[in-house]
């Protein structure tokens, strides 16, 4: 007899980590959805936190595993999302020295170098550096961990932005340079290093540093500083620390809050959000595209406006997506690839804070991570806590198909799980978490129904193959 394999999903119930619930009818559980499903919420509460805040991804080089490292309003938390059905929480890196500002819950984290660089605007907080790599050998999680390394050239910061190819980090909104980018010397991660700043046009709340590879041939191969500074953009060339040169500065009309932006992949255009204009000027969520063709005279192009009036925050771009983190009204994805025809048109949604897209609040996501090789998208939540969503249709899990006559039950489930066939027998059972790595192996002696024990699985979502004679 020819034969046959079976692919199952099986799914272990949990009441810390929820697994993949997949966005059917506009809605991921409880959550409105569009083309993007819930892989798994960590919350709040487990990472013994009340708010949180901004966020960065890191994947370790050497055993490709994915790390989420988020803001919390007492320290940063650091997250094993490689399994994103099986979330491990390791631990929190404090709040510096464990001083606590109350009135100030933003913290910032960059990774350069398998190290975490974070910054907060509580009081002399200064920057923490945070060695990844320990997170490779946590065997009893959640621990409390200690800072490898400490800056203190400044107190309290916004922001930081880290360009990795140089290997500088770039403070914004501290209190030294007028606020503008406080250079740092970052190769060696552990020795920081002052190294200047700007302090020309001011405040810089967010910033976005790259080797410049764009159109305008005069800057290719210069470092430059793309500053979002409340009321214009400013661009700068920090090839030389010690001489910051200001190359051009733009606005745009209804300005309320120039807050974040970023440079689509081939350097061309700036995606822009304003923090404020929403309320200020009653429109829908807007994006502002910049043209910068010309670095020494970028002009907007025009803006793209969102479905509600909710207040955008960060926004990333990956490829021929841009991520946008719309606070109460959450993830919104949008096609840039024909942005040179002022043509974009959303293609995903999840927002993590139903029931309320209004502008002026700071509920639902403040930040999006959208960068990992998997394609898992990490979501930060100032109220519930960490996300993780996915394309919808990219996971790859194949179901039972009917020619195989395999059923399961119940699924999902606790402690037991009951594999039959109506055709021949079984023989094998393999189980496999989503990394593909066995964890279950077993012969069944040709019967045709197994029931499995399964109290020793961790929670989440598994792939169980039947080998059947």
């Amino acid at each position: 007899m020819k034969k046959k394999i079976a692919l199952i999903t099986l799914t272990l119930l949990t009441t810390i980590v929820f697994g993949q619930t997949e966005c059917t009818n506009g809605l991921a559980g409880n959550f409105p959805c569009s083309n993007y499903d819930l892989m798994s919420v960590l919350t709040l509460n487990d990472m013994d936190a009340d708010s949180g805040n901004d966020s960065w991804g890191w994947t370790d080089p050497d055993t490709g595993k994915e790390y989420a490292l988020m803001g919390l309003n007492n320290g940063t938390a650091f997250v094993d999302i490689s399994d994103p059905l099986n979330l491990i929480y390791l631990g929190k890196l404090p709040t510096h020295n464990g001083f606590l500002d109350f009135g100030a819950i933003w913290r910032d984290i960059k990774v350069f170098n398998n190290h975490a660089f974070i910054v907060s605007e509580i009081q002399n907080h200064g920057m923490q550096v945070f060695d990844l790599k320990r997170l490779r050998n946590v065997t009893n999680p959640p621990l409390t961990f200690d800072e490898d390394a400490h800056y203190d050239n400044f107190g309290d910061a916004h922001n930081i932005a880290i360009n990795e190819a140089t290997g500088f980090a770039y403070v914004v909104g501290s209190q030294t340079f007028s606020g503008g980018g406080h250079y740092i010397d970052i190769n060696d991660p552990i020795n920081p290093i002052a190294a200047g700043g700007t302090s020309q046009n001011g405040y810089t709340h967010d910033a976005q540093i790259v080797m410049y590879n764009g159109p305008d041939i005069e800057h290719v191969g210069k470092e430059i500083y793309l500053g979002s500074n409340t009321d214009e953009i400013v661009i700068f060339d920090v090839t030389n620390k010690s001489n910051p040169v200001l190359i051009s500065s733009t606005s745009y009309a209804q300005e309320a809050y120039t807050h974040q932006g970023w440079l689509t992949e081939d350097q061309t255009y700036f995606l822009v959000n304003d923090e404020a204009d929403e309320v200020a000027f009653g429109f829908n969520t807007r994006t502002l595209v910049f043209d910068l063709t010309d670095l020494d005279n970028p002009f907007f192009k025009f803006e793209y406006q969102g479905p509600t009036s909710a207040t955008d925050h960060n926004l990333y771009v990956y490829e021929d997506r841009a991520y946008l983190a719309n606070y109460s009204e959450g993830l919104r994805v949008i096609d840039i690839s024909d942005i040179e025809n002022e043509n974009i048109t959303e293609v995903g949604s999840f927002d993590t804070f139903p029931g309320n897209n209004s502008a002026g609040t700071d509920n639902g996501i403040w930040n999006v991570y959208p960068f990992f090789e998997s394609r898992n998208i990490f979501l930060s939540d100032y109220n519930r806590g960490l996300f993780i969503v996915r394309e919808s249709g990219t996971l790859n899990i194949p179901d039972t198909t009917a020619e195989n006559n395999f059923s399961m039950y119940p699924n999902p489930a606790n402690t037991t799980v009951t594999i039959k066939t109506e055709l021949g027998t079984i023989q094998k059972i393999e189980i496999f978490n989503l990394l593909g790595q066995q964890v279950q192996n077993i012969n069944s002696n040709a019967v045709a129904s197994v029931t499995l024990d399964i109290n020793n699985l961790t929670k989440g979502v598994y792939l169980i193959k039947v080998n059947e004679d």
